[in-house]
This record gives C-alpha cells, structure tokens and sequence, in this order.
C-alpha cells in the first residue's frame, strides 16, 4: 500500500517509513504540509501518518483541508506529543482514524497501521474469490469472469482489473496505478496504462449499460465508477 508520512523531523520521518517499508509498503517522505498538499491534489495515497506540529501547515489543518476537499480522503492516523483527552478528541472529531503519541513506538505504529489498512480496505486473510457484481476474480489463479463467462485477460490486464474494483468508486492517481500494476520503473511509458484502460474497459464490458464506468480524471489518472449496484463479495 501506498503511504504518505508527513513530519518535519526528517530523522525520525525517515524511521518510520523504513520500518513501514519493511512492513511491505511504498513509503514517500514529506517535511512540509503544504507539500504534501501539493502532492494530494495530484497523487492518491492509502494511508496518511501526519505530524500534529509542522509549521507551515499543521497535521491537523492539513487533515481538515484533506476531509473537506478530495473526493475519497484516505484514512489517517495522527502523530503527535500532544497526549491531552482535549486533544485526542480534537483530532478524532477534525476527522482522524487513529492517533498515536510521540515518541512513537515503531511495533505499535506498525500495528496501528495494519489494522487501520484492514479496516478501510478489507485487507484480512484474502478470499479465494473476490465478486463484484457479475464481476468474480480469483487472484491466485489470475482468472475473471463476467457473468459466469471467464474473460482471457494478460497478468497486467487482470492486476489493473483487480486493483479498480477494489477501489471502486475512488479515483486512483496515474503515478499509484502505475506503481501498483507495474512496480517503480521508469522506463514504462505513461500510454502503456492508457492501452491497458481501453483494453480491460472493452473486455470487461465497464460501460454504463452494465452498471459501471471506467473514466479518466483529468490530471489525475482514473476511477472505476459504479453507476448500479455492485456487491463485493468474498
């Protein structure tokens, strides 16, 4: 998963993402808030660690602009020394999912995170199958089928297949799809996700005939949007 960690202490920022990259997680450093704003308005993450004190743009003020401006926030967990109850309750009612005080043990941050992960994306012990709607995909032998007809789709088609429809519904930046599909090389050029868009949209039939749409969110990247009622199940 894809975790952005703010906090202008640059020694104990570069901690945590190493101990959340050993967890299995990208991990991008961010010193300033309104970087990390930045950032936001053109990247989606899974998760935000933030400092309460960073100051040009605090945690908590960062986490309230986040809550009332993007259109799916991603969960967040709080870093601070403030340990009052006024200040917990603060921080939980300006939005946070979590928070953890300072100076943060790295077994219970981890902890923290992975339940918070579990939580908002359903990541338990994986189904065997995973259904969304007349869409069913079965991750460890690569296969989907729509309707109960099993669709041929290449090992990249079927991760970008599966990655949207866990998603749904919440627009995914260029750069993470890419990540997540293709790993960090840059030497796969940004039409390559565009191809596979088109291809997976006319194989899976993603139309709004069939109750879904797969649009592309200008500067952004692309959204799977579910226009009836589609039921994950699994």
């Amino acid at each position: 998963m894809r975790l952005a960690i703010l906090d202008d202490d640059r020694e104990l920022c570069a901690d945590v993402a190493a101990d959340m990259r050993a967890a299995g997680h990208a991990c991008y450093e961010f010193h300033s808030g309104e970087a990390l704003r930045r950032a936001l308005r053109r990247e989606s993450y899974d998760l935000l660690l933030l400092d309460w004190e960073v100051p040009d743009l605090s945690g908590i003020d960062l986490l309230a602009w986040a809550r009332a401006t993007l259109p799916s926030p991603p969960p967040v967990i709080m870093m601070t020394g403030r340990s009052s109850d006024g200040d917990i309750i603060h921080g939980l009612d300006i939005g946070a999912d979590d928070y953890v005080t300072k100076p943060v043990d790295a077994g219970v941050l981890r902890a923290r995170v992975e339940a918070l992960l579990r939580r908002s994306y359903g990541r338990s012990t994986a189904p065997r199958v995973e259904a969304f709607g007349d869409h069913v995909f079965d991750p460890m032998a690569m296969t989907v089928s729509v309707r109960g007809t099993g669709v041929d789709l290449t090992a990249k088609e079927f991760g970008l297949a599966l990655l949207l429809f866990r998603n749904l519904n919440r627009p995914l930046s260029r750069a993470h799809i890419m990540e997540t599909v293709w790993g960090r090389n840059p030497e796969i050029p940004s039409r390559t996700l565009d191809a596979h868009v088109s291809q997976i949209r006319g194989r899976l039939g993603l139309r709004p005939e069939h109750g879904l749409r797969l649009a592309s969110v200008y500067s952004f990247g692309y959204r799977l949007e579910q226009i009836a009622t589609v039921t994950r199940e699994g």
